[in-house]
Protein backbone atom coordinates (compact mmCIF):
# COMPACT_ATOMS: atom_id res chain seq x y z
CA UNK A 1 0.00 0.00 0.00
CA UNK A 2 2.77 2.40 0.91
CA UNK A 3 4.56 1.66 -2.69
CA UNK A 4 1.40 2.64 -4.30
CA UNK A 5 0.77 5.78 -2.76
CA UNK A 6 4.56 7.17 -3.27
CA UNK A 7 3.81 6.06 -6.92
CA UNK A 8 0.63 8.17 -6.66
CA UNK A 9 2.51 11.17 -5.13
CA UNK A 10 5.52 10.71 -7.65
CA UNK A 11 2.84 10.35 -11.05
CA UNK A 12 0.99 13.59 -10.05
CA UNK A 13 4.60 15.71 -9.40
CA UNK A 14 5.20 14.71 -12.90
CA UNK A 15 2.26 15.05 -14.34
CA UNK A 16 1.93 18.90 -12.68
CA UNK A 17 5.21 19.46 -13.92
CA UNK A 18 4.48 18.12 -17.22
CA UNK A 19 1.46 20.73 -17.22
CA UNK A 20 3.52 23.33 -16.17
CA UNK A 21 6.20 23.26 -18.93
CA UNK A 22 3.38 22.77 -21.37
CA UNK A 23 1.50 26.02 -20.02
CA UNK A 24 4.72 27.87 -20.10
CA UNK A 25 5.60 26.99 -23.70
CA UNK A 26 2.40 27.43 -24.88
CA UNK A 27 2.42 31.03 -23.74
CA UNK A 28 6.03 31.35 -24.97
CA UNK A 29 5.14 30.10 -28.53
CA UNK A 30 1.88 33.08 -28.57
CA UNK A 31 4.83 35.57 -27.49
CA UNK A 32 7.14 34.25 -30.32
CA UNK A 33 3.96 34.32 -33.29
CA UNK A 34 3.11 37.86 -32.12
CA UNK A 35 6.65 39.16 -32.61
CA UNK A 36 6.85 37.90 -35.87
CA UNK A 37 3.42 39.17 -37.03
CA UNK A 38 4.12 42.60 -35.98
CA UNK A 39 6.36 44.44 -38.38
CA UNK A 40 7.94 46.39 -35.68
CA UNK A 41 10.07 43.60 -34.32
CA UNK A 42 9.74 40.90 -36.70
CA UNK A 43 12.47 39.52 -38.49
CA UNK A 44 10.66 38.28 -41.74
CA UNK A 45 10.68 40.39 -45.19
CA UNK A 46 7.77 42.20 -45.58
CA UNK A 47 6.48 39.47 -48.42
CA UNK A 48 6.69 36.77 -45.62
CA UNK A 49 5.45 38.63 -42.74
CA UNK A 50 2.17 39.22 -44.86
CA UNK A 51 1.88 35.33 -45.22
CA UNK A 52 2.88 34.90 -42.07
CA UNK A 53 0.38 32.56 -39.45
CA UNK A 54 2.69 30.56 -36.86
CA UNK A 55 6.50 29.59 -36.72
CA UNK A 56 6.77 25.26 -37.37
CA UNK A 57 7.37 24.04 -33.76
CA UNK A 58 7.93 19.98 -32.70
CA UNK A 59 5.01 19.08 -29.76
CA UNK A 60 6.09 20.17 -26.48
CA UNK A 61 7.84 17.68 -24.69
CA UNK A 62 8.94 17.72 -20.92
CA UNK A 63 11.42 15.48 -21.56
CA UNK A 64 13.46 18.59 -23.26
CA UNK A 65 12.54 20.77 -20.48
CA UNK A 66 16.11 19.23 -18.56
CA UNK A 67 17.58 20.10 -15.56
CA UNK A 68 21.52 19.85 -15.91
CA UNK A 69 23.96 20.25 -13.75
CA UNK A 70 26.41 23.54 -14.33
CA UNK A 71 30.10 22.90 -13.83
CA UNK A 72 31.48 26.47 -14.39
CA UNK A 73 34.51 27.50 -15.86
CA UNK A 74 36.14 31.16 -14.52
CA UNK A 75 39.20 30.52 -15.85
CA UNK A 76 37.47 30.42 -19.75
CA UNK A 77 39.21 33.68 -21.44
CA UNK A 78 37.29 35.70 -23.67
CA UNK A 79 36.92 34.65 -27.37
CA UNK A 80 35.45 36.12 -30.78
CA UNK A 81 32.38 34.09 -31.66
CA UNK A 82 31.96 33.63 -35.68
CA UNK A 83 29.06 35.39 -36.98
CA UNK A 84 27.28 34.77 -40.03
CA UNK A 85 28.40 38.13 -41.44
CA UNK A 86 32.30 39.47 -41.21
CA UNK A 87 31.35 40.71 -37.38
CA UNK A 88 33.06 39.07 -34.23
CA UNK A 89 30.79 38.73 -31.42
CA UNK A 90 32.80 39.10 -28.18
CA UNK A 91 32.23 36.06 -25.41
CA UNK A 92 33.29 33.85 -23.02
CA UNK A 93 32.35 31.03 -21.70
CA UNK A 94 30.21 30.76 -18.73
CA UNK A 95 30.02 26.88 -17.75
CA UNK A 96 29.47 23.42 -19.45
CA UNK A 97 26.14 22.41 -18.89
CA UNK A 98 25.91 18.04 -18.07
CA UNK A 99 22.61 16.75 -19.13
CA UNK A 100 20.60 13.69 -19.68
CA UNK A 101 17.72 13.31 -22.38
CA UNK A 102 16.41 9.95 -22.93
CA UNK A 103 19.02 7.96 -21.60
CA UNK A 104 21.71 9.81 -23.12
CA UNK A 105 24.10 11.94 -21.04
CA UNK A 106 25.08 15.07 -23.04
CA UNK A 107 26.76 18.12 -22.60
CA UNK A 108 27.11 22.09 -24.01
CA UNK A 109 28.75 24.76 -23.31
CA UNK A 110 27.36 28.08 -22.37
CA UNK A 111 28.29 31.62 -22.90
CA UNK A 112 27.60 35.22 -21.94
CA UNK A 113 27.60 37.94 -24.50
CA UNK A 114 30.37 40.94 -23.19
CA UNK A 115 27.62 43.85 -24.94
CA UNK A 116 25.06 42.19 -23.39
CA UNK A 117 26.06 42.49 -19.48
CA UNK A 118 26.73 46.24 -20.00
CA UNK A 119 22.89 45.75 -19.74
CA UNK A 120 21.47 45.15 -15.90
CA UNK A 121 18.36 43.09 -17.30
CA UNK A 122 20.41 40.74 -18.59
CA UNK A 123 23.37 40.37 -15.82
CA UNK A 124 21.98 36.78 -15.34
CA UNK A 125 21.32 35.75 -19.37
CA UNK A 126 23.36 32.63 -20.77
CA UNK A 127 23.07 31.85 -24.43
CA UNK A 128 23.33 28.69 -25.72
CA UNK A 129 23.79 27.94 -29.12
CA UNK A 130 23.72 24.67 -30.65
CA UNK A 131 23.56 21.81 -33.31
CA UNK A 132 22.16 18.57 -33.02
CA UNK A 133 21.15 15.73 -35.47
CA UNK A 134 18.20 17.31 -36.75
CA UNK A 135 19.81 20.27 -38.68
CA UNK A 136 18.95 20.29 -42.46
CA UNK A 137 16.84 17.65 -41.87
CA UNK A 138 13.62 19.19 -39.63
CA UNK A 139 15.52 21.99 -38.35
CA UNK A 140 17.89 25.16 -39.80
CA UNK A 141 21.22 23.67 -41.06
CA UNK A 142 23.08 26.67 -39.27
CA UNK A 143 21.70 25.51 -35.26
CA UNK A 144 19.22 27.25 -33.13
CA UNK A 145 19.49 28.96 -29.76
CA UNK A 146 18.14 28.30 -26.59
CA UNK A 147 18.33 30.67 -23.44
CA UNK A 148 18.71 29.90 -19.42
CA UNK A 149 19.58 32.44 -16.77
CA UNK A 150 22.29 31.76 -14.21
CA UNK A 151 20.79 29.82 -11.31
CA UNK A 152 21.77 30.42 -7.37
CA UNK A 153 23.13 26.84 -7.05
CA UNK A 154 24.13 24.27 -9.73
CA UNK A 155 21.45 23.35 -11.50
CA UNK A 156 20.49 24.85 -14.69
CA UNK A 157 17.18 24.85 -16.63
CA UNK A 158 17.11 24.38 -20.29
CA UNK A 159 14.06 23.88 -21.88
CA UNK A 160 14.88 23.09 -25.39
CA UNK A 161 10.82 23.38 -26.64
CA UNK A 162 12.18 27.30 -26.49
CA UNK A 163 15.18 26.79 -28.64
CA UNK A 164 15.13 29.36 -31.59
CA UNK A 165 16.15 29.73 -34.96
CA UNK A 166 18.99 32.87 -35.60
CA UNK A 167 17.24 35.69 -37.26
CA UNK A 168 19.19 34.83 -40.48
CA UNK A 169 17.08 32.00 -41.44
CA UNK A 170 14.68 34.09 -41.77
CA UNK A 171 16.47 37.43 -43.64
CA UNK A 172 20.17 38.01 -44.85
CA UNK A 173 19.93 41.34 -42.99
CA UNK A 174 20.94 40.23 -39.66
CA UNK A 175 24.08 38.94 -38.61
CA UNK A 176 23.62 36.33 -35.88
CA UNK A 177 26.84 34.21 -34.23
CA UNK A 178 27.30 30.94 -35.61
CA UNK A 179 27.52 27.77 -33.11
CA UNK A 180 30.93 26.51 -31.98
CA UNK A 181 32.26 22.96 -33.26
CA UNK A 182 32.03 22.25 -29.50
CA UNK A 183 28.48 23.57 -29.10
CA UNK A 184 27.07 20.33 -31.10
CA UNK A 185 24.97 17.63 -29.40
CA UNK A 186 25.00 14.53 -30.86
CA UNK A 187 21.25 13.29 -30.63
CA UNK A 188 18.30 14.69 -32.34
CA UNK A 189 16.76 17.54 -30.12
CA UNK A 190 13.49 17.25 -31.47
CA UNK A 191 12.06 20.74 -29.30
CA UNK A 192 11.64 24.14 -30.39
CA UNK A 193 11.18 25.30 -33.77
CA UNK A 194 11.24 23.45 -37.14
CA UNK A 195 12.54 25.24 -40.13
CA UNK A 196 10.82 24.93 -43.50
CA UNK A 197 13.16 25.68 -46.00
CA UNK A 198 11.12 26.28 -49.44
CA UNK A 199 9.22 29.37 -47.46
CA UNK A 200 12.13 30.37 -45.35
CA UNK A 201 14.49 30.78 -48.55
CA UNK A 202 12.18 32.52 -50.36
CA UNK A 203 11.47 34.78 -47.34
CA UNK A 204 15.99 35.46 -47.55
CA UNK A 205 16.19 36.23 -51.17
CA UNK A 206 16.10 40.10 -50.13
CA UNK A 207 19.25 41.98 -50.05
CA UNK A 208 19.43 44.62 -47.12
CA UNK A 209 22.04 47.45 -47.20
CA UNK A 210 22.94 46.74 -43.64
CA UNK A 211 22.96 44.04 -41.57
CA UNK A 212 21.87 44.04 -38.07
CA UNK A 213 23.13 42.54 -34.67
CA UNK A 214 21.30 39.75 -33.32
CA UNK A 215 23.72 38.87 -30.13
Amino acid sequence: MKNCIALIFILSIYSAYAQNVFDDNKAWRAEQNKEFSDSATSPLTNEARANFDSLPYFPISEVYAVTAYLELTPASKPFKMKTSTDRLADYRQFGIAHFNIKGEDLKIPVFQNFSLLKNPKYKNYLFIPFTDLTNSVETYSGGRYVEAEIPEGDSLLIDFNKAYNPYCAYNDRYSCPIPPSESHINARIEAGVLYNSKKEKKSKNVKKPKASVIH
